[in-house]
């Protein structure tokens, strides 16, 4: 959106040692064209849902319908996490997103830190947030960036599970798998889950985004590792030249490439399972939960409300899970009874999407026999995910309402909000169109890289929807300027500055887009997606490090200028600056905010309606000491409990993060 292609003026200087070495290349801003006018926000309403094609779809879907039962039931199905205790929607129960605040602090791994300091004297695993924790960077005067005066790099995220390594998987009902404890005072030197000797939940490394109109992000994650193109085993797409799924061809299942386009959300689902972090004894693998789940009915612990939009069908009779794949996929995915035999070294070809570096316990695991139903599991699994997570759009907000020509649906306060969000405020330079996001399919499809004129002067190329806008310092966490498990940059710029376009899929064509040359500027180190802003009210705490706790504080961070503008001014944003809202302003601008919320996310009505579900919410004890589960080295889990809720919803509706104002610091 800042700046379309047109190629460069490069400088060429230096010799070094006879080699010609390019030292600096310079980009005029005269060669780039002005900036297209961002898109216009709009309803939501009649929107196309990205995903492949019928076609495509029909190449191994055979009764969507059964699909999107399965999906749901996987995601919020306890047993998929290896203690039975932890579902996908254990990070995405509360509009999507996670509004749990005891033992939710990651202390800054990514930043090279192992000591938590939210919380003061208190701090550490299992303590319980405040509000007088919020903002995580305090300023004394909270529109002038140069009067800080408290900061942490702890990161406000989601519990998943403890560091475990997996010895194999029981075979029993609702059993958790086998594993065998992993200290983590002691592991890899230390990753601070741990009390007086006795394990805390591990905390993932990043605040955890809502899947409430997630399919329309072109890449997911923070990082965009979540690849456009799934691959059926894990999220890296065509970057994993070992993934394969098995086919029946001539009666005979063999292992055969997948990429199914415009999948994102599928390479997304099948990350999680398989994380030491999120899900999963380290070291297990997809088919190893394939053989646990396959048998099993469908979230047979848990209760399905008899009006449920989806699996209401299912209250009382519950399908196995291999029963509603047979229903949902075509046979040649399936239906084979030959034995298979998978080495212990193909069971590491799905790689983890865990981004703290070096906490994989790298076992390789004795072969096995497998059906080709449980070898295939990863690819039922992300597709069937996909499908229902794709049902989850909330286009029925107020502003839905008033773009589509109700003029009452807006207060006066909201109208002015609305224009500080198209003007002053800047916020539409990077939330745009109706899905208030840059980094949607249909803003980044028609241009995936791209070239802007940077704040501090010179032209950048920068992936299309992922910005440094400040609110870390960039080193702490490279965000898309990192690298996936094959060594290559996360960044679809870098890729591409590196020749690698065979690898990006979904279309991307060199002659298209402005591919940097080599040695040119680039912006990606410490970018984030950005993400929708839609039902924000509910999504708190608000940024990839949950550092803020209402809306206001996030609007203040961005009248400010950033947290850390001057120190990433290397790849920052330039529509980060100091805006100058009144403090009347900044009220018009949250109140805007708030009319983005859907009320059938509020009340869970359908399709955002679930079965039950009980989430570890902390540990029995405190930040100084916890109890002891057995001798197991694990602290006791206090469990929170939400009730099914049919297609009608609840009456009472979803709080804000910490049940505060969105209009308060």
């Amino acid at each position: 959106m800042r700046g379309q292609s047109g190629w460069s003026k490069v400088a060429l200087l230096g010799v070094a040692t006879g080699l010609v070495t390019v030292l600096v290349q310079k980009l005029y801003a005269e060669d780039v064209p002005p900036n297209e006018p961002p898109r216009p926000i709009g309803s939501l309403k009649g929107v196309t849902v990205p995903g492949p094609n019928n076609q495509q779809l029909a190449a191994l879907i055979q009764d969507k319908k059964a699909a999107i039962e399965l999906g749901k039931a996987l995601f919020w199905d306890v047993r998929v996490g290896s203690d039975s205790k932890t579902a996908c929607a254990s990070c995405h129960f509360q509009a999507g997103a996670d509004n749990r605040i005891t033992n939710q602090i990651n202390p800054g791994l990514l930043a090279g830190d192992k000591t938590f300091q939210v919380g003061g004297a208190l701090a550490g695993p299992n303590y319980t947030l405040t509000p007088g924790d919020f903002p995580l960077t305090k300023f004394a005067d909270v529109n002038d960036v140069d009067t800080k005066i408290a900061d942490a790099n702890d990161v406000v995220s989601s519990q998943g599970v403890f560091g475990t390594s997996f010895n194999g998987i029981i075979s029993s009902n609702g059993m958790p798998d086998s594993c065998g404890n992993v200290n983590d005072a002691v592991f890899h030197g230390g990753l601070g889950f741990n009390i007086n000797g006795v394990n805390t939940r591990r905390v993932e490394p990043r605040n955890a985004p809502t899947v409430i109109n997630a399919v329309f992000n072109f890449r997911n994650f923070w990082d965009g590792r979540a690849n456009n193109v799934f691959n059926g085993g894990d999220p890296f797409g065509l970057r994993n030249p070992a993934a394969m799924v098995w086919r029946v061809e001539g009666g005979v299942p063999k292992k055969v490439k997948l990429a199914l386009p415009s999948s994102s959300l599928a390479s997304q689902a099948d990350g999680p399972p398989l994380s030491g972090f999120e899900m999963s004894c380290e070291a297990r693998a997809f088919v190893h939960l394939g053989k646990r789940l396959l048998p099993q009915n469908i979230l047979n612990s848990q209760t399905i409300s008899s009006s449920d939009s989806v699996l209401g069908g299912y209250a009382l009779m519950r399908p196995t899970y291999s029963a509603l794949i047979r229903k949902a996929f075509r046979s040649e995915y399936w239906s084979s009874t030959l034995p298979l035999s998978i080495s212990g070294q193909s069971l590491l070809d799905a790689k983890s999407m865990d981004v703290v570096k070096g906490t994989g316990v790298q076992k390789l695991m004795p072969n096995l026999i497998a059906t080709q139903m449980e070898a295939n599991f990863a690819l039922f699994f992300g597709l069937a995910v996909q499908l229902y997570e794709a049902t989850l759009v909330s286009d029925d907000s107020p502003f839905d309402r008033y773009a589509d020509g109700d003029t009452t649906a807006l207060t006066d306060q909201q109208l002015r909000g609305m224009a500080l969000f198209q003007g002053k405020g800047r916020c539409i330079n990077c939330h745009s169109g109706p899905e208030f996001t840059n980094a949607s399919f249909a803003n980044v499809i028609n241009q995936r890289i791209e070239r802007m004129v940077m704040g501090n002067g010179g032209v950048a190329v920068y992936d299309n929807g992922f910005y440094n806008i400040g609110v870390r310092p960039t080193q702490e966490d490279l965000g898309v300027g990192g690298t996936d498990p094959f060594g290559n940059p996360l960044s679809e710029t870098l890729m591409a500055q590196q020749g690698k376009f065979d690898l990006l899929g979904n279309g991307f064509d060199p002659q298209k887009e402005p591919v940097p040359q080599p040695g040119e500027r680039t912006a990606v180190n410490g970018a984030f997606k950005t993400p929708t802003l839609r039902n924000v009210e509910f999504t708190g705490p608000f940024f990839h490090n949950g550092g803020m706790a209402t809306l206001m504080q996030v609007v203040d961070f961005y009248n400010r200028g950033g947290d850390f503008a001057n120190a990433n001014k290397d790849d920052l944003d330039p529509d980060i600056q100091r805006l100058g809202l009144s403090e009347y302003e900044k009220q018009d601008l949250v109140a805007f905010l708030l009319a983005l919320s859907d009320d059938r996310v509020r009340y869970r009505k359908a399709p955002f309606d679930h079965p039950s579900l009980c989430v570890p919410d902390g540990h029995k004890g405190g930040s100084t000491a916890v109890a002891q589960n057995g001798t197991t080295g694990q602290a006791i889990d206090l469990m929170k409990c939400l009730p099914a809720v049919g297609a009608k919803g609840d009456k009472v509706g979803l709080q804000p993060f910490l049940g505060l104002s969105q209009f308060s610091r």
